[in-house]
């Protein structure tokens, strides 16, 4: 029989540098069936790890290590127990794991002197490390061997990881500066390991939430967009994907919000529990904004002692009117918080919210001066807004509309439509009680943001109120479509999951050009405009479907 692995491999390598991940990976496993190559399983690890089959990429990259190890091939080891470090820290969430592969590593680089991989074992070591001051020590290590050694892939995702080490600890400017230059530098091409953009993708984004900079971060989920078509969607890891999903839920894109969040629970399902309250709290908080509060409630059963569910569980408690119940979760999770800043604002902000609605409004008022100071102290245009919005609750009328008008600014600036609609609303409320004719304005500009958005419970709030204004609301009519082939259901529903047009190719086996002829077909048969509408309207018949079992 003719032992075929090498040119398998290279088969494999040539449809990987394509960005062609099915190819490569049955080119790999060929490989791996003629001869049970070590180097087949390393590589066939990184294919897995772009496709989203992060079990089989840790599962081959353990293989490839024992194996490496058995030969002698100690480089190629340590390099295994390295990426094994940096998988089962950003993948599965185990930093214990990851501790001990990092611990490995380190072992082994030290036995025989294997100086080219200390800087990548100071660059995971930066991402295994939970302290933000151990983590930037060990991302100035890496960065200094990076850049003495001219290796342009460990100096930029040594760059982002220092920027997130700042941002972590409070330098946002400084660490967004090089978070930028990290982005700008793997995005042109810098690189020559595609991993590097994951890197720095993932840190941006995190980065980006972290510090409530939602506008840089849509800027460079834009700028990724030719990447993204090329070779899939950057933001790989469990966690990232949340976070993108995040900034996705914040920044009025829904739809695909709904879309990364839905695929980070499958992910997390699978291989990463860790992840699901974070992810089921985004996905709440999504209900929430659309008016859903039962579901919120349902997705969020189970899980009322995790505290990363609070500030989700308190707002579905305070619409339901349990004010001593929301009340409680706050203050349970706010006695234990960290310094997470948007988290903070927002539980405050819930809490404020309920002492209002118990006729507590000075102490509402007093909530939303702290918040306020507290943003502009630390430089977090988040907090400010909300502070603002929060202080309209007392006072004349006029200190409540400079508030407000104060709060909108930044709400706009930073992007978020849905607390723009929101804000547009108190706004008309509080100028219908001075009978000041610019309620209407107001309540109009909240309406179209709410309808617009699928926001339903605010957007009826603003319709009524435009009724009681004495003028009419407006609605979107239902929409018309046409029965579409088996074929083109296939597609529906991988736009649904958020799939770019090379990974729906590689789903079901057919060529790119194909896809993008289904593509316009579906748009055009349901007379949607683009690919965010498709993938709403995916969702819609994928709930509907479910509803009726």
């Amino acid at each position: 029989m003719v032992d075929r692995g090498e040119d398998w491999i290279e088969q494999g390598r040539q449809a990987a540098r394509a960005a062609r991940w099915a190819e490569a990976r049955d080119a790999f496993h060929h490989a791996i069936d003629d001869r049970d190559d070590p180097t087949a399983h390393a590589e066939l690890a990184d294919v897995l790890w772009w496709l989203g089959d992060f079990q089989g990429t840790v599962a081959h990259r353990q293989k490839a290590y024992v194996t490496f190890r058995r030969a002698g091939l100690h480089h190629s080891a340590a390099e295994a127990a390295i990426f094994l470090a940096l998988s089962y820290v950003t993948l599965l969430g185990n930093r214990s794991a990851a501790a001990g592969w990092h611990a490995r590593a380190e072992r082994i680089i030290r036995a025989h002197e294997l100086d080219s991989l200390r800087g990548y074992l100071a660059l995971v070591g930066a991402e295994v490390l939970v302290d933000p001051g151990e983590s930037e020590r060990a991302a100035h290590k890496a960065l200094e061997i990076g850049r003495s050694s001219g290796d342009t892939d460990l100096e930029l995702s040594a760059l982002s990881q220092l920027g997130y080490a700042w941002v972590r600890q409070g330098r946002v400017v400084d660490g967004t500066r090089l978070l930028d230059e990290a982005m700008a530098g793997a995005m042109a091409g810098e690189c020559e390991d595609l991993s590097t953009v994951v890197f720095a993708s993932c840190n941006m984004m995190h980065s980006c939430t972290d510090c409530a900079d939602f506008e840089r971060a849509v800027e460079w989920v834009r700028a990724s967009e030719g990447f993204l078509e090329t070779h899939g969607c950057p933001y790989l890891y469990v966690g990232c994907r949340t976070r993108y999903g995040r900034v996705l839920l914040a920044t009025g894109d829904w739809v695909r919000a709904e879309a990364e969040l839905r695929t980070a629970l499958q992910q997390s399902r699978a291989f990463a529990p860790s992840y699901q309250p974070e992810i089921l709290a985004c996905l709440a908080e999504l209900r929430l904004a659309q008016g859903r509060i039962d579901e919120a409630d349902r997705l969020l059963a189970g899980y009322e002692l995790n505290g990363v569910t609070a500030t989700a569980r308190a707002r579905v408690e305070l619409l339901r009117g349990n004010h001593d119940a929301a009340t409680a979760v706050v203050r349970r999770r706010l006695d234990r918080l960290g310094n997470d800043r948007l988290e903070f604002a927002a539980l405050v902000e819930v809490l404020a919210e309920t002492e209002a609605a118990q006729g507590r409004i000075a102490a509402a008022a007093e909530h939303g001066a702290e918040l306020r100071r507290r943003g502009e102290t630390g430089g977090c245009g988040i907090m400010t807004a909300r502070g603002h919005r929060l202080e309209a609750a007392t006072g004349d009328p006029a200190d409540a509309c400079n508030h407000l008008e104060a709060a909108l600014a930044i709400f706009a600036d930073l992007g978020m439509p849905f607390e723009v609609g929101r804000t547009h609303l108190q706004l008309a409320q509080l100028l219908r009680e001075i009978k000041s004719p610019e309620a209407v304005l107001e309540a109009r500009a909240a309406e179209q943001i709410l309808v617009r958005l699928g926001a339903d419970g605010l957007s009826h709030r603003a319709a009524a109120l435009l009724r009681e204004l004495g003028e009419a609301g407006t609605r979107p009519g239902p929409r018309e479509s046409e029965d579409l082939t088996r074929r083109e259901r296939e597609v529906l529903r991988l736009l649904g999951e958020g799939l770019s047009n090379p990974q729906i190719a590689d789903r079901l086996y057919v060529s790119r050009k194909t896809v993008e002829h289904h593509v316009a077909h579906v748009l055009a048969k349901l007379g949607l405009r683009n690919r965010a509408e498709a993938a709403a309207e995916a969702i819609r018949r994928s709930e509907h479907e479910f509803g009726k079992k």
